[in-house]
């Protein structure tokens, strides 16, 4: 996915549309490169309402990935992402046992959520928006992700890494993900809106 490096000098205010081209950085070259995603030091996690009154969270233990990034032209940064759907987690276990099965997920027939990108562009900032086809059991649709660069170092392993948080509101019945039930005083018990979250880092590849 788009990540970008931090500008350290001040710049000139300029006039930009809500998704605009990046400035070039002589100091983003040092990005360029193949990433792959540490899933390790990685979270691709979940919030859904509950009961129209509390918030379940939840996370997806098992995933890889892949990124290139562009530093001279950031919208030609790409990424994909498979999670193994097995893997989802919110702390109990029947809940998770029923997210696997086919009222949700249908885990068994297919394991795999994935994200492929078609475009990267600067929003404003430190913040980048990544859009592309995000598919759930057998339906694609497109998604866009929003997503701030928090920065780029060399572990103490030598690898050297880049990190980005970021998040996105889908409505899980736009991917047929449509079970539910009513509550005696009004409302269902799991919203169909969920927030999806990202907290990546990604290390560069020889």
């Amino acid at each position: 996915m788009a990540l970008f490096s931090r500008r350290t000098r001040t710049a000139a205010p300029v006039q930009e549309s809500a998704v605009a081209t990046l400035d070039v950085d002589p100091a983003l070259a040092a990005l360029t490169g193949d990433y792959v995603i540490d899933a390790g030091h990685s979270s691709i996690g979940f919030t859904v309402r509950h009961a129209m009154v509390t918030n379940v969270r939840g996370a997806f233990g098992e995933h890889e990935g892949a990124l290139h990034l562009d530093g001279g032209d950031p919208s030609r940064s790409t990424a994909s992402i498979d999670v193994k759907i097995a893997s989802v987690n919110t702390g109990i276990a029947d809940r998770d046992a029923h997210l696997r099965s086919g009222d949700f997920f249908d885990a068994e027939a297919f394991p795999l959520m994935s994200f492929r990108s078609t475009s990267a562009a600067r929003v404003g900032g430190d913040t980048y928006r990544i859009s592309g086809d995000l598919t759930i059991k057998d339906v694609t649709r497109p998604l866009s992700i929003d997503l701030e660069f928090a920065g780029s170092a060399t572990d103490v392993y030598g690898n050297e890494r880049v990190g980005f948080e970021g998040s996105a509101e889908i409505l899980r019945s736009d991917w047929g993900l449509t079970w539910n039930a009513a509550l005696e005083a009004g409302g269902v018990m799991v919203s169909d809106k969920v927030k999806l979250t990202f907290d990546i880092s990604a290390i560069k590849q020889a």
